[in-house]
């Protein structure tokens, strides 16, 4: 993760409806949820976390807010020696 990469407002809102949806999958909502615990801390992104954004991201029938949800969750996962 980058030194201070936090998720931006845009990202938030987005996190936001994503998880106010019910139409939105448990794994978008993992990542949303992810992403809007990282909006005023310096949280990482977990590995269930991260799995969760890249099949939301990966999927067709996810809405634009999941997806910028999961983007900025994916951004700030934390990222070992050997990745």
């Amino acid at each position: 993760m980058a030194k201070g990469e936090r998720t931006g407002r845009a990202a938030a809102r987005a996190a936001g409806k994503t998880l106010g949806s019910k139409g939105a999958s448990k794994s978008a909502k993992s990542a949303a949820g992810s992403a809007l615990a990282q909006a005023k801390s310096s949280k990482v992104t977990g590995a269930k976390a991260a799995s969760a954004a890249g099949k939301t991201l990966g999927s067709k029938s996810a809405s634009k807010a999941s997806k910028s949800a999961a983007g900025s969750a994916l951004t700030q996962r934390s990222r070992g020696k050997n990745k």
